[in-house]
């Protein structure tokens, strides 16, 4: 695996870990009885985005690397998947 091909396992990683991280914790302005007027109810009160983006990346890097030593070891290879979606 090169460096390119790395670099994207990680950023799929990463983004799809973000996803699962962005709802966690999660206090709309109605649960918080206090909605300020023109914004959405259900609207975060705070998001803590920072927090969560350092807690995706810390997850991401594990998961990297077990993905990377999982790939590198042959246990799966990248011609694994072409042809696979070649029979499709």
């Amino acid at each position: 695996m090169g460096p390119f091909s790395g670099l994207v396992v990680f950023l799929i990683i990463w983004w799809t870990v973000l996803f699962t991280v962005l709802p966690r914790n999660i206090r709309g302005q109605a649960e918080e009885g206090e909605i300020v007027e023109g914004t959405e109810p259900g609207a975060p009160v705070e998001a803590n985005i920072k927090a969560k983006f350092i807690l995706t990346t810390k997850i991401s890097v594990v998961l990297w690397v077990i993905a990377c030593g999982v790939i590198i070891s042959g246990v799966v290879d990248w011609s694994m998947f072409g042809e696979f979606f070649a029979r499709r």
